[in-house]
């Protein structure tokens, strides 16, 4: 794994769920909606009031299994 394969926060949630769809999981946890997939991570974060950095860092667990 290289730090370019990593999630982060500027990726698009559609992007993130193609690349990756075990993390659709996570996403429906947080309360993401689908109408949220064309915008960054960080910027539903804002709306939700969540720290984008803990949200990328469970998705970064779920798809690399980091403990």
């Amino acid at each position: 794994m290289q730090f370019d394969d990593l999630i982060r926060a500027g990726m698009t949630i559609r992007e993130v769920k193609v690349n990756h769809p075990e993390t659709v999981e996570v996403f429906e946890k947080l309360g993401f909606r689908e109408s949220c997939d064309d915008c960054t991570i960080e910027s539903v974060c804002r709306k939700y009031a969540l720290l984008s950095q803990e949200v990328v860092q469970q998705l970064n667990r779920v798809v690399y299994r980091l403990a």
